[in-house]
C-alpha cells in the first residue's frame, strides 16, 4: 500500500500540506493524476485504447492506444489538428452530452471500433471520421453537410457507419462515397432513429437505432411528440433570453408515440413490429438475437410495474413473449440481456426473489436455470452498462459486477454457468475499493479501473483469473504526481453502519481533518443525495470538494437512506408513493449518530445536496429543525414538475395518486422553513427546469421568509462539473456555510 506509506512518512516528518483551493481543483493537470477514460480492449485483443485529456487542456481528450505486448503508447487523434477551437454543437448534441453527463467534455468524447478492430468511429464538431488502424493508418473524415450528425455508430461487421442528421437516420458504406437515408420525413414533432428525452434522461437507452450482426438489417424507431404538451421554457443568458418550445412530458401528461420498424439493407424493404395496442408503453431496449432475423424488445408499461421480453420475426412482424417480470412497485430495467453463442440461450436480470439475480432463459423462453444467488445484488459499475462483463462458454465461467463482497465496493466476480456456485461467486478482483470492469468479449483478460477513498484512480490489464499482466496507468502517489503535495492534508474517511426505523442496516461514510483532534467540537457538512438513482456512500477517490472541505475544518458525513439502489427491494421500495418521508427519517437518524459523538457540535450541522440531494435539503430544512444551514442545488420542488418515466416510477400517476404528489412537494412546507438557506440553480437546466426554483422562490418572497439564492445564467443541470462556473458555485457553497457553521466559530 504505497498511499499508506507516503501518508506515513509526511505524518512522521510533520510536513505542512500545500494549500489546496477550489481553483486547484479544477486546474490541469488533474489532481486525480493520468486518468485515462472510456477504456476498450480491442477486438483482436493487441490494444488497449483510450481517451485522454490534453496537458494543460484536461477537458478536451485525444484518442490513445496502448500496444499490449511493447507497451508502447500512441496518440492515435489529436482532437485539434482536425478541429480548430471547441466550435458550436447542435442543440440536440448539446441535449445529448447533456443526458450523458459529459457537457463539461469537449474533442472526441466516445468512439466505436468495428468487429474486427480495424477501425475506429468518432465524431468532432458534429462531423463524423473513421480511423484505420490497418495498413492505411490515419483519419478519414466521412461527412461534410451544412448540419451535425450525432450519434454515429459502426455497424457490427465493420460495412456502414450509421447517424442521425436533420431528424433522419442515414447510413453510408465505409467502402462507397454516397450515403442511403433510412427516412426523409422526420421533422418537427417527428424523428427517426433517435432516443426521446425520456429514453435518455431516464432509461439509459441513449440510440434508436440497431444493426443485425451481419450487418443484413437495421432496425430503428420513429418517435412522434406531437402529443406531448408544448411548454414555453426560457433560458436565461447573460446578454438575453432564449425562448424554446420544448416538448416536455411532465408526470401525469402524454409521453412520445414510439414505433419500431426494421429495413432490409438489401431489398429496402422495411416492416413494422407491432408494439401492441396501447400505444402508452415505453420502448425500453431493443436487441438482436444472433440468428440476424428475430428481435429482442424489452417493452415497459406506463405505470413500469410490468417488463415484457418480447421476440419478433423481423420477416414476418410475429411476435411471442418470452419473459414477463411483474411488481406491486416497480420493475428496474437493466442491460443484462446477453446471447450465448455455442448454445441457444440468454442471460437475463430479474429482482423475483427481492434482489436483482441472472437467470439462464433458452431462446424461446424456458428457465433453464438461476445462475446467481442470495442478500445481494448484481448490478452494473456503471449507469447505463450491463453487470455482465463476458460469458466465457468454453470454461463455462460468467463474469459479472455486484455487491456480494459489500454494497459500498464493486468487484468483480464470476459463477459457472451450470449454476453449481450460484450462491458463491468467486472474487476476481482484488483491493477494497470500487473497481470499474472492461472486459474483452471471450472473458479471457480484462482492464481494471481502480480507486478507493485513498488511491486515485489506476488502471491495469488483468488475466480473466485476476493476476495482472501489465499496468495501463499505475498512476503512483510519488513525488510526481498532482496531488503529492498536498497529501499531507488528505482527510481519513471512515465508513459505518446505523439502523434504520425498520432495523435494515443503512452505510455511512464520515471524512475527518487530517489534523483531527477529538477534544475539539467540529461542525459537520451532511452530503446528501438520498434518492433511487445513486448512492453516495462508496469506497472511490475522493479528491475533490469534500475533501476540500475536511482541509477547511469540517467534517463530511454521507448516509444511504432507505430508497437508495443496488439493497433490494425491502430497503430500495418503502420509498414509493412516499418521497422525502423514510428519506427524511433516516436522514434525521444519522443527525442523532452525530450529535452523539464527542467531538461533534450540535448546533452547527448544515446539509448539502444537489438534484434529488436538492430536493432533500429542502424537505429536511422544512420538515425538521435539527439543521443550522441548507444547500439546495438545482432541486426539484413539485413533482408535477418532473418528467413521467422517473417520477412515476416511484411516486405513481399524479392523476390517480394527486395526494401522493401534495404530500411530497416542497411547497407543501415552505412555510415552514427556519433554517438558513441557499438555493442554486442554472437558469438554463432542462433537467430540472428552472421552473422548480422560481415556484420556492415567489412563494417563500410572499410569505416574507429569508432565504438567498444563487442563479447561473446559460448554464444547464450539471453547472458544477463546469469549470468555467463550477470554481464559482463551489465558493458559494463554501462562503454560506462558513457563515453559518465556520470552523472558526468555535
Amino acid at each position: 500500500m504505497k498511499i499508506v506509506a507516503a501518508l506515513f512518512l509526511l505524518f512522521s516528518l510533520n510536513l505542512s500540506a500545500a494549500e489546496l483551493s477550489i481553483e486547484r481543483l479544477f486546474d490541469a493537470p488533474s489532481l486525480s493524476g493520468p486518468t485515462p477514460q472510456s477504456l476498450k480492449i480491442s477486438p483482436d485483443g493487441k490494444l488497449v485504447t483510450f481517451l485522454r485529456g490534453k496537458p494543460s487542456r484536461q477537458f478536451e481528450l485525444d484518442l490513445w492506444a496502448r500496444n499490449i505486448a511493447s507497451g508502447q503508447e500512441t496518440l492515435l487523434v489529436d482532437s485539434a489538428t482536425l478541429v480548430s477551437g471547441d466550435g458550436e454543437l447542435s442543440d440536440e448534441e448539446k441535449a445529448r452530452r447533456e443526458r450523458l453527463r459529459i457537457g463539461q467534455l469537449s474533442g472526441i468524447v466516445a468512439y466505436d471500433f468495428s468487429s474486427d478492430g480495424r477501425r475506429l468511429l468518432f465524431s468532432l464538431q458534429g462531423e463524423v471520421y473513421v480511423y484505420d488502424l490497418g495498413d492505411n493508418k490515419g483519419v478519414k473524415r466521412l461527412t461534410d453537410s451544412a448540419s451535425q450528425e450525432i450519434d454515429p455508430q459502426l455497424s457490427p461487421g465493420g460495412t456502414f457507419a450509421a447517424y442521425v442528421r436533420d431528424q433522419n437516420l442515414y447510413i453510408r458504406p465505409l467502402a462507397a462515397a454516397d450515403e442511403l437515408p433510412i427516412s426523409s420525413d422526420g421533422k418537427g414533432a417527428v424523428a427517426y432513429g433517435m432516443a426521446e428525452f425520456i429514453a435518455q434522461e431516464e432509461m439509459d437507452r441513449y440510440t434508436g437505432y440497431w444493426f443485425s450482426p451481419d450487418d443484413s438489417r437495421i432496425a430503428y424507431t420513429r418517435i412522434d411528440e406531437s402529443g406531448v404538451q408544448l411548454e414555453e421554457r426560457t433560458e436565461i443568458y447573460a446578454d438575453g433570453a432564449r425562448t424554446f418550445k420544448q416538448r416536455y412530458p411532465a408526470a401525469g401528461t402524454a409521453n412520445a408515440v414510439v414505433q419500431l420498424f426494421v429495413r432490409d439493407l438489401d431489398s429496402g424493404e422495411v416492416r413494422e413490429m407491432d408494439l401492441g395496442e396501447n400505444k402508452d408503453i415505453y420502448l425500453a431496449r431493443v436487441d438482436w438475437f444472433p440468428d440476424n432475423r428475430h428481435l429482442a424488445v424489452q417493452r415497459q408499461s406506463r405505470d413500469q410495474k410490468t417488463l415484457e421480453l418480447i421476440k419478433y420475426d423481423a420477416l414476418t412482424g410475429e411476435s411471442q413473449v418470452l419473459v414477463t417480470e411483474t411488481s406491486d412497485a416497480w420493475v428496474d430495467l437493466h442491460n443484462d440481456l446477453h446471447f450465448l453463442e455455442r448454445q441457444d440461450a440468454f442471460t437475463w436480470n430479474s429482482a423475483r426473489s427481492g434482489y436483482d439475480h441472472l437467470y439462464l432463459y433458452s431462446n424461446d423462453g424456458k428457465l433453464i436455470r438461476q445462475l446467481t444467488r442470495g442478500e445481494w445484488v448484481v448490478t452494473a459499475d456503471r449507469r447505463a452498462e450491463s453487470s455482465i462483463k463476458a460469458v466465457d462458454e468454453e470454461n463455462g465461467f460468467l463474469y459479472f459486477t455486484g455487491t456480494y463482497t459489500t454494497p459500498i465496493e464493486r468487484h468483480l466476480y464470476r459463477v459457472t454457468l451450470d449454476g453449481s456456485a450460484a450462491d458463491k461467486p468467486e472474487k476476481i478482483t482484488t483491493g477494497s475499493g470500487w473497481h470499474f470492469v472492461n472486459m474483452d468479449k471471450k472473458g479471457s483478460a480484462y482492464l481494471d479501473s481502480f480507486s478507493s477513498p485513498d488511491r486515485p484512480p489506476q488502471v491495469s490489464l488483468h488475466k480473466s483469473d485476476g493476476k495482472r499482466l501489465v499496468w495501463i496507468a499505475e498512476n503512483p502517489l510519488d513525488k510526481t504526481h498532482p496531488y503529492y503535495e498536498y497529501l499531507a492534508g488528505h482527510g481519513e474517511t471512515e465508513f459505518g453502519n446505523l439502523p434504520a426505523e425498520d432495523g435494515q442496516s443503512m452505510h455511512y461514510s464520515l471524512i475527518k481533518p487530517s489534523d483531527f483532534d477529538s477534544a475539539r467540537r467540529y461542525p459537520v457538512v451532511v452530503m446528501v443525495y438520498g434518492g433511487p438513482a445513486s448512492q453516495r456512500v462508496k469506497k472511490t477517490w475522493g479528491g475533490g470538494f469534500e475533501q476540500w472541505l475536511s482541509r477547511q475544518g469540517y467534517l463530511v458525513f454521507a448516509l444511504d437512506n432507505r430508497g437508495t439502489p443496488d439493497r433490494g427491494a425491502a430497503f430500495e421500495t418503502p420509498i414509493y408513493l412516499k418521497a422525502a418521508t423514510v428519506e427524511v427519517d433516516d436522514q434525521l437518524a444519522g443527525v442523532e449518530f452525530l450529535k452523539g459523538l464527542e467531538f461533534v457540535d450540535p448546533s452547527r450541522i448544515g446539509i448539502y445536496g444537489w438534484s434529488y440531494g436538492g430536493y432533500m435539503a429542502l424537505m429536511c430544512a422544512m420538515k425538521t429543525d435539527v439543521f443550522a444551514a441548507a444547500v439546495s442545488g438545482a432541486p426539484v420542488t413539485d413533482w408535477r414538475l418532473y418528467d413521467t418515466h422517473y417520477t412515476e416510477h416511484y411516486m405513481g400517476d399524479p392523476r390517480t395518486v394527486p395526494e401522493a404528489y401534495d404530500e411530497a412537494s416542497v411547497l407543501s412546507y415552505a412555510t415552514q422553513l427556519q433554517t438558513p438557506l441557499l438555493v442554486m440553480h442554472g437558469m438554463a437546466d432542462d433537467n430540472v427546469l428552472f421552473t422548480h426554483s422560481t415556484k420556492l422562490f415567489e412563494l417563500l418572497q410572499r410569505e416574507n421568509i429569508p432565504f438567498e439564492m444563487m442563479t447561473y445564467p446559460g448554464e444547464k443541470h450539471g453547472l458544477l462539473r463546469n469549470p468555467d462556473v463550477g470554481v464559482h458555485g463551489y465558493g458559494a457553497i463554501a462562503a454560506f456555510l462558513d457563515r453559518h457553521l465556520g470552523p472558526g466559530k468555535d
